[in-house]
């Protein structure tokens, strides 16, 4: 019998030829530029003659070897916002490199060489876009330079394209990987030109994501696959919130087959063995009895809070503008209404897990964190040794949305390893990650708007009230400048229920309430709703009071541009709009809803967008779409409620995610401009509930002010 290794492709296509028929080969990673793996770099330089040679590094961020292979760095955590790919993309634009002859590499933890390597707050691309395009250019630079002394002539009559130094004249060519040895010896330039955007013929293209080809045939990419020989498996029994173990069953579990140990820290109970599924086992059968503690709380607790607090004369004022209390006094007309969001699960495809090895010379991590510099400063600190000891490698990671900016589980895997002086990857159940985690803080807004005879909103209140979110306002954000009357203020209350930062902090239900808001002023106005926008951003240009911090003209773009691809007002769907600044970036969306057998069904989506320049036309779509589809998702189904500080959630069979047969079609557009770029990982997402809640009014006159719209009164019967 002969024994071979195929791909689970390639066994598709054995068995198809077996069964007889056509057979069609389909290669699903191939691309245009999609070379990205140390094994594409093989397969590169085998057909080069002579040895493999080590590449010359250029800077922090490129190689080029002499076989003409270009390794770029990503230093960033990938997180599937895409900057594995965008980051090389920059690089690679001002090196005027062949897409095709670049492999992709995750960069490791290192704060000599790199500068902020974090996945959050759609900050990455801003912080390092000016940074990227020079480390490039310099490397072109010095290409150009070392091209000029070989082939004796001014470098300023050589060009670059695709991998090759050009000398047009005499009609000459080196390839970079010819020239990489003696550029390689040169001073580096202090001063290098940057590419006109007008040239740019990567940045703005398509190009596939350096992963997909792992992706698709199922590469160990995720902290999830992780495996070191050796290493022992760890789960942990966490308490409810509020709660502290008092007793359990550790000494019985521990002789379970495959378990090394068990032991309790921080009031957790750490199960240890040789595999997945004897640890879970072993984890399934701890018997423990938790001891009751202070600030235990109920969302029926938390609806009276919200009550409480938006009547409280406690309220810290964030922003007033004018005279807020005789414009509300004379107003022709008042409208107030008021919204309330949940607590939220971040829910990652994959669960919280990472691996440790702490020995005697350092510590070594490597998982997936949006924020490794802050898992080894915490791990240094818990070990009392220099952070210098610790080293971070970086995986993909199967989502995050925020949650991965802690490294509490991190840090876990840290005291684990430290107990069974042991490699360790911990792993979180589904369970663990969905009742043990930090959420989205639950929040409360009362709006008010004072209008005028005219129907000019001459007067707005926001109060917002939150559990755990801090600030639960943007006080400077639209339509704060473009009213003369303006307050806004917060109250917020401390829990033992731990939150942090949820994809689009705050402004991701936000945005709902103020868009779903401004609606309701331009319906109490007589106007339309993107007529009413715009008429707000006049008077903030024309006649601003107090601080603008948002580009008016930008707002204006993007509102003009929904509403002209999305046809606002002529046609038969019920339209909703929506507009949001968040994260230095401009969004509109327009959502449409049809009746079908009585019931609305969200059936399309327009978004316009201006983050500046965009750096790959295929992520920029997908984070546009995939942002969209997470904001409608969770404004419709997304709860998470507590009795007793106990979570009542635990999986996906009893909460809520949007299916694949809900999502409507989506259809994305991108202003125009040479502006450096914006975020864009987080800004789709902040208006995506208002414009489906403005088009179901539209749709069925019912408004929806609470989130999830399904547990609404007004949903009975239509949702």
């Amino acid at each position: 019998m002969t024994s071979f290794h195929t791909s689970r492709r390639n066994f598709l296509k054995v068995t198809a030829a077996a069964g007889g028929g056509l057979v069609l080969g389909f290669n699903w990673s191939a691309s245009e530029a999609a070379v990205d793996t140390a094994a594409s770099a093989e397969a590169i330089v085998s057909a080069a003659p002579g040895a493999v040679a080590p590449g010359v590094n250029f800077n922090s961020y490129l190689s080029i070897s002499p076989q003409g292979v270009i390794t770029i760095l990503s230093p960033n955590p990938e997180i599937g916002q895409g900057i594995k790919t965008a980051f090389p993309i920059i690089v690679a634009e001002e090196l005027d490199a062949d897409w095709k002859k670049v492999v992709v590499e995750q960069a490791p933890l290192d704060n000599k060489r790199f500068e902020r390597q974090v996945a959050g707050g759609s900050g990455s691309i801003p912080h390092s876009w000016e940074r990227l395009r020079k480390a490039g250019a310099t490397a072109r630079q010095m290409l150009v330079e070392a091209a000029a002394k070989r082939l004796n002539v001014p470098a300023a009559e050589l060009t670059t394209d695709k991998g090759f130094v050009l000398h047009k004249a005499s009609n000459r060519k080196l390839g970079y990987g010819e020239l990489a040895t003696d550029a390689g010896q040169l001073a580096v330039p202090t001063n290098v030109k940057l590419k006109d955007p007008k040239d740019f013929k990567l940045i703005g293209s398509t190009v596939k994501n350096v992963d997909n080809p792992g992706i698709l045939t199922g590469k160990p990419l995720f902290g999830i696959d992780f495996y070191r020989e050796g290493m022992l498996i760890a789960m942990l029994q966490r308490p409810a919130f509020g709660y502290k173990l008092k007793s359990s069953n550790m000494d019985a579990v521990k002789k379970m087959p495959g378990i090394v140990e068990v032991f309790s820290f921080d009031n957790n109970v750490a199960v240890v063995g040789k595999s997945t599924w004897q640890v879970k086992k072993a984890k399934d059968a701890l018997k423990i009895e938790w001891e009751r503690g202070e600030g235990i709380e109920s969302t029926d607790d938390h609806n009276r809070l919200f009550k409480e607090l938006l009547n409280s004369d406690k309220a810290s004022v964030r922003r007033k503008d004018g005279d807020v209390e005789a414009a509300f006094k004379n107003a022709a007309k008042v409208v107030t209404a008021e919204y309330q969001c949940p607590f939220l699960p971040h829910s990652p495809l994959e669960p919280m897990n990472f691996f440790a090895h702490v020995r005697e010379d350092g510590v070594e991590l490597v998982g997936p964190t949006q924020t490794p510099d802050l898992a080894k400063n915490d791990t240094a600190k818990l070990l009392g040794i220099s952070p210098d000891k610790v080293t971070v490698n970086l995986t993909r990671m199967g989502g995050g949305f925020g949650r991965r900016l802690k490294s509490d589980y991190v840090v876990e895997a840290v005291q684990v390893s430290r107990q069974v002086k042991a490699p360790v990857k911990l792993i979180w159940s589904r369970e663990d990650d969905m009742t043990g985690g930090s959420y989205r803080p639950a929040v409360r807004y009362r709006f008010e708007a004072a209008l005028d005879a005219s129907g000019n909103m001459v007067g707005y209140k926001l109060r917002g009230v939150s559990i755990n979110a801090g600030n639960p306002t943007r006080e400077d954000n639209f339509p704060a400048g473009a009213v003369p009357n303006l307050l806004i203020d917060s109250v917020d209350h401390k829990s033992a229920i731990t939150t942090g930062p949820w994809r689009a902090p705050i402004t991701n239900f936000l945005a709902f309430a103020e868009q779903s808001f401004l609606d309701e002023v331009a319906l109490a106005a007589g106007k339309d709703p993107v007529q009413f926008r715009l008429s707000l951003l006049d008077r903030a240009k024309a006649t601003p009071t107090g601080a603008i911090k948002y580009d008016i003209d930008r707002m204006r773009g993007v509102i003009e541009l929904a509403a002209e691809k999305s046809g606002w007002g002529k046609k038969k769907a019920a339209q909703g709009f929506s507009v949001y600044f968040s994260h230095r970036s401009y969004v509109a969306q327009v959502g449409e809803v049809v009746m079908k057998a009585g019931k609305p069904v969200v059936s399309k989506i327009y978004a316009a967008a201006d983050c500046g320049v965009v750096i790959n036309q295929s992520g920029a779509q997908q984070q546009i779409r995939g942002a969209i589809v997470d904001g409608l998702g969770h404004a419709m189904f997304g709860q998470m409620t507590f009795k007793d500080g106990v979570p009542q959630q635990k999986n996906f069979n009893d909460y809520r995610l949007i299916r694949l047969n809900e999502i409507p079609e989506i259809d994305v557009h991108f202003v125009q401009n040479t502006i450096d770029p914006t975020g864009l990982g987080e800004p789709a997402l902040p208006p995506a509930g208002a414009a489906l809640a403005n088009a179901l009014f539209k749709a069925t006159g019912k408004r929806f002010r609470n989130q999830p719209f399904v547990a609404e009164d007004e949903a009975k019967g239509i949702l």
